[in-house]
């Protein structure tokens, strides 16, 4: 091993290598994405810690390890989309109350394992503020459930935060459901058993009725002895590793910290909250949904949306009383401390070629302006040849305004969003000193899985490809006539719990663009900031599992073909160049300030170039 190797490298490696050993697996893949978590396809990511490896970050990460190898050590996922209930809620509930069964195996015989575990748990129930609830309502059912189920398991006390949650929803759940939870802890070994015992807690939820509850799972428990004559004679880890396999070529994502939802391939896509390609839970990175022929043959050939009733565009201080706006920025300062300083380095060198642009060009042979001493030497020898001038000329940034729209989804929680928060403050801090006006924008929705839209839509019955069935939410952190230093308390709000959502980026998109074909200046510039494809489980239940995505690419097309405005994307831990012809992909948010330093300098380098150019050809 190198002694020089770099102490965050050496910790990727040797986290990497103890996946692949809990999870006896030598071929599965480790990698460290900042946006995003658990299992991908054939791929763990894990959310790597800062640089200085504080301690609390590395039990964060080593959880979210350790969750993904004892997902995939001990998890059936053929068997556990065949016990997959079809309600939203219920599935939720349902994979959480797996992942806890598996992390309870890992746990009891690896005490490392248990306390990175409780780590994780901590961290994912505090992002989501739970710790702070005053009321059982105000925690979702299988957040709480996961709490409960967790500590009934493992006999371990749980983290504070999930304790908490855990206290508060224990005294008001039905006996019956207490007793799913103690029946649940006697077959830890048998993920059939669990998953029959699992559907019935959901049952007592009253998340699903009773025959639901038996369609695939009370039958799957009446006809297990049959089951068992008719099954290949392969060993048990045989078929989980086929399990396992048919998971990775599904693109199946467990996250570690948080367990998400996996495709149910026996749902179909129609009534209430059912499954779509590319289901996503909250805090995850977007992906495109995988193509769905069917889906496709059902919906209609242009975008629309239920209702727009309730959509909104709302000023970030409407959103946060100015107290807290100011906590959240203290917040964010204090975060990015060690950041800020390169970043503002790479400002300061932006600045001086901009600034140094502005001033270095002549025009010669003019009538009028200042005189061109180079060339008096012609009046002394012909004192006929009229006198020459020339003229400073600027490249006029002056005449730019540059947007940043900023994907505010639950995917960019943690230190994406932190970190495209501080790199839009400083690079409105230095465009501002060029005289380039600079507008930041962020796009989510107002809740997940459908908001008051959804509701409307299912008063009204239900109707068949009814469009986008979320409520939007814009907001205007920084106008682009308001100076940076009212503005930049706004910016804090990205922090604030509950603020990112889900993702409609084809809409947010059409939004940014117009605001900048309405603006005075020739010049406009729009640069997105997203970690990913459009997600949205409410809109993607009903209709194409393609269907935001494909509006995306529709309204790309058109701004890059058709519109004055320059669209330039940054896409975090995800390709974003598939989408979008001027396009950079990171892999570590931290590269975020740089790369947009680069970019926004390589246009006005473009400009300056064509403006040589120009003048060119008027001389010649």
């Amino acid at each position: 091993m190198d002694e020089r190797e770099n102490p965050l490298e050496r910790f990727k490696r040797s986290t990497a290598a103890t996946v692949r050993a809990v999870a006896r697996e030598p071929e599965v893949s480790v990698a460290f994405h900042p946006s995003g978590q658990g299992l991908s396809g054939e791929e763990v990511r894990i959310v790597p810690p800062p640089r200085d490896l504080p301690h609390e970050e590395v039990l964060r990460a080593r959880g979210q390890a350790d969750a993904s190898a004892l997902r995939l050590r001990h998890h059936n996922q053929a068997l556990h989309a065949h016990h997959r209930p079809q309600d939203q809620v219920a599935r939720e509930v349902f994979d959480l109350v797996e992942q806890a069964r598996c992390e309870t195996l890992g746990g009891a015989t690896l005490a490392g394992t248990a306390m990175n575990l409780d780590a994780a748990m901590e961290e994912h129930y505090r992002s989501r503020g739970l710790n702070r609830i005053v009321e059982a309502s105000d925690a979702p059912i299988a957040e709480a459930l996961r709490a409960v189920v967790k500590e009934a398991l493992s006999g371990r006390p749980l983290p504070p935060a999930a304790k908490h949650v855990a206290d508060l929803w224990r005294p008001v759940l039905d006996p019956r459901i207490l007793q799913d939870v103690l029946d649940l802890g006697r077959h830890l070994e048998s993920q059939k058993e669990f998953a029959r015992i699992a559907r019935r807690l959901i049952q007592h939820l009253d998340l699903e009725d009773a025959a639901e509850a038996a369609d695939p799972a009370d039958q799957e428990a009446e006809g297990e002895e049959q089951d068992s004559q008719d099954a290949p004679t392969e060993s048990e880890v045989g078929e989980q590793e086929a399990g396992e396999a048919q998971a990775s070529m599904e693109g199946q994502e467990v996250e570690g910290s948080e367990t998400e939802g996996s495709e149910d391939t026996t749902a179909e896509a129609e009534g209430e909250m059912t499954d779509s390609a590319g289901e996503e839970e909250p805090g995850r990175p977007g992906r495109p949904p995988e193509h769905d022929d069917r889906s496709n043959s059902r919906s209609g050939d242009f975008y629309q949306a239920f209702t727009s009733d309730f959509d909104e565009i709302v000023g970030a201080e409407d959103l946060c009383d100015p107290d807290e706006l100011t906590r959240l920025r203290i917040m964010l300062d204090q975060q990015l401390a060690h950041l800020q300083g390169v970043i503002a380095r790479l400002a300061n060198r932006m600045q001086r070629r901009l600034m140094a642009k502005q001033t270095r060009a002549w025009e010669f042979n003019l009538e009028e302006g200042i005189l061109d001493t180079a060339r008096l030497a012609r009046i002394v020898a012909d004192p006929t040849d009229s006198l020459s001038f020339k003229r400073e000329t600027d490249i006029d940034f002056r005449d730019t305004v540059v947007s940043l729209l900023i994907d505010n989804s639950g995917s960019m929680r943690g230190r994406p969003i932190s970190v495209a928060a501080m790199s839009a403050d400083i690079l409105a801090r230095t465009l501002e000193r060029c005289a380039v006006k600079v507008e930041i924008l962020g796009f989510t929705t107002r809740m997940w899985k459908g908001g008051q839209a959804r509701e409307k839509w299912l008063a009204a019955g239900k109707p068949p490809h009814p469009g986008r069935l979320n409520d939007l939410r814009h907001i205007v952190y920084k106008e682009a006539d308001a100076p940076w230093r009212r503005a930049r308390k706004n910016l804090g709000l990205m922090l604030r719990e509950g603020i990112l959502k889900e993702n409609i980026d084809g809409e947010a998109l059409l939004w940014a663009h117009n605001r900048l074909i309405g603006r005075p200046e020739q010049r406009r510039i729009l640069m997105v900031i997203s970690d990913g494809a459009p997600v949205d489980d409410s809109s993607l239940s009903v209709n194409a599992g393609n269907y935001l995505e494909r509006h995306l690419r529709e309204v790309i097309e058109t701004i890059e073909t058709r519109s004055p405005v320059e669209l330039i994307a940054i896409g975090i831990g995800h390709d974003v160049t598939r989408y979008y012809r001027r396009a950079v992909t990171i892999v570590d948010a931290e590269q975020l300030g740089g790369t947009m330093m680069e970019q926004l300098a390589a246009l006005f380098d473009e400009e300056g170039e064509a403006d040589r150019q120009g003048r060119r050809r008027r001389r010649a």
